[in-house]
Parts: C-alpha cells; sequence; structure tokens
C-alpha cells in the first residue's frame, strides 16, 4: 500500500505542469504583468460597481451655467460644453466601453471556438463550408459593413451594436482554433480515444479543448484589447453607441475642437489617459499569457 502511494507522488511530481499552472508560474515571474492584471480586475470591478451608483439622467442633464467648468469642488474632473459632469461621463462610458467589449469578446469566442474545435476535429465537407464563410468574411471590410449597418439600422442600441459587431468579428478566433484543433486531432490521444469508441463531442470538447485552453486564454485577452480600441475608436469617429450613451471615445472625440484640445484639457485627457492605461496594462497581462502559451506548447 505504501509503495502504490508512493509511486502515485511520483507520477504527480513527474506529471507536466497544467496549463493554468503554467500560467501562473509566468505571472509570478513577471511582476509587471501581476500588477498589470490586479489593477485591472479592480478598475473593471470598481468601474461596473461605481457606474451603478450614478444617476446617468443627473450626469447627462445640460447645465450652460457650468459650461466648461474646470476642476474644483463641483466637479472634480470638471465639466464639458453642456456643463456635465465629466467624472460621471468616465464612470459611465468606461462601464459602457469595457462592457461592451467583454459581450463581444464572450460572443465571438463562443462561437470562434466551437467552429474551430469542429472544423478542426471532423474536417471533410464541414471544415469546406465553414471556411468558405470565414473567408468570405475575411475578404469583405467588415469595419466599413459595421459603419454602414450601425448608420441604416434605425433606433439602434447597445445590444444591436453588440450584434453587429459580434456578427463580423469572429473569424480570426475560429482560424486560430481550427488550426490547433487540428494539430490535436492528430496526436495519439485522440487516435486511443477515437478508438476506443469515446464520441466525438466529447473529445472536442474534454480532451481537445483543454489542452489548447492556454491559446484560447491568450486569443481572448488579446481580443478584448482589441474590441476595446475598435469600439472607443467607432465613438471617436461617431458610428459607435447612441449620442446620448457615453462612451470613452466620445469623450476623447472633444479633442477634435482645438479649442478644447488647447485650453479645455480636462474635457478629453481624462478619458484618454484611462484608454491608455488600460491598453497598456492588456498589453503586459496578453504578454505574459503569450509566454506562458510557448512554454505550455514546449512542455507539450
Amino acid at each position: 500500500m505504501g509503495k502504490q502511494l508512493n509511486v502515485k507522488k511520483e507520477a504527480t511530481l513527474n506529471a507536466p505542469p497544467t496549463g493554468f499552472q503554467v500560467i501562473l508560474r509566468e505571472f509570478k515571474k513577471d511582476k509587471l504583468a501581476m500588477f498589470s492584471l490586479i489593477s485591472l480586475v479592480i478598475i473593471i470591478v470598481g468601474v461596473f460597481i461605481w457606474a451603478y451608483t450614478i444617476d446617468k439622467e443627473a450626469i447627462m442633464r445640460v447645465s450652460l451655467r457650468d459650461k466648461y467648468a474646470p476642476p474644483g469642488d463641483k466637479f472634480f474632473l470638471g465639466a464639458d460644453q453642456g456643463g456635465k459632469d465629466i467624472l460621471g461621463q468616465l464612470i459611465i462610458g468606461a462601464k459602457n466601453s469595457i462592457g461592451i467589449a467583454i459581450a463581444i469578446t464572450l460572443i465571438t469566442g463562443f462561437v470562434g471556438i466551437v467552429v474551430g474545435l469542429v472544423c478542426g476535429y471532423f474536417g471533410g465537407w464541414i471544415d469546406n463550408i465553414f471556411m468558405r464563410i470565414i473567408d468570405f468574411f475575411i475578404t469583405i471590410p467588415s469595419l466599413m459593413l459595421i459603419i454602414v449597418f450601425v448608420t441604416i439600422v434605425p433606433k439602434y442600441t447597445m445590444t444591436t451594436f453588440v450584434i453587429i459587431m459580434s456578427i463580423f468579428m469572429w473569424t480570426s478566433t475560429a482560424r486560430l482554433v481550427r488550426s490547433k484543433a487540428l494539430t490535436e486531432s492528430r496526436r495519439d490521444y485522440v487516435n486511443a480515444s477515437k478508438t476506443m469508441g469515446t464520441p466525438g463531442i466529447i473529445i472536442i470538447f474534454k480532451e481537445i479543448m483543454p489542452n489548447i485552453s492556454s491559446i484560447l486564454i491568450v486569443e481572448l485577452t488579446l481580443n478584448f484589447a482589441g474590441n476595446v480600441g475598435i469600439e472607443t475608436g467607432l465613438s471617436y469617429l461617431g458610428f459607435g453607441l447612441p449620442p446620448a450613451t457615453p462612451s470613452l471615445g466620445t469623450l476623447v472625440a472633444y479633442a477634435n475642437n482645438p479649442l478644447v484640445l488647447q485650453e479645455k484639457w480636462w474635457v478629453w485627457l481624462p478619458a484618454s489617459l484611462f484608454i491608455l492605461l488600460m491598453m497598456l496594462g492588456i498589453n503586459y497581462v496578453g504578454q505574459a499569457l503569450r509566454r506562458s502559451a510557448d512554454a505550455r506548447q514546449r512542455l507539450g
């Protein structure tokens, strides 16, 4: 009995680390990435909690007497050309931008992962059909079509915007997952499971997907950063959220006015710094996750 326990302990110690163990080890080595991860979690959670305590109608109420009020006791970060509180708009806009990016990342990630795994495992006519669809979406100017749909849809909402974005943003994840699934489906453990009669769905989601989990985490993290950038960029251009809905991009768009850019820095600078710091944090976290994925592949 004692020998069996010792054998089990040795097997556990000699077993290759799991994907999450590799990720945790990489973050422990990279203090900046760990700090960025903790900061991002605190900021995102804090923004969502703070946003739900703010009266949006009061924040968006126009007060011409407070036009371009500088930072002070009444407005901590000042006011815009309509006398609306910049801090309140920053918190609500950050919640909207981050929430949209999270929703798009989850939807496109789910669709891309499922399509990629199914195509990579089964191949054949299923793979051919989906790959032709993916090739079609890649060849068309998706950003221009998003702008067209946003323009022609009457009275669109945040939900409509998320759906329009998700329709065009899932293909890159599907292509990446398909390539990884093609490699994994040729490995011995998959062939052994097929020989034992294990259903294909079980092999896909309980055997192949856990082995590429580190790659998936990296992809979803980088997609989240990209979706934040796309949403703020479209809002900056006027093709994002409805005008009455605050966004980080609409706050930065105030800088298009040369007077505001030079003299009313409090109107656009907070949102710009928020986007910059958040993107830097996501970048550091993404680099650590990418190194973890590379280490996981080397370890097999």
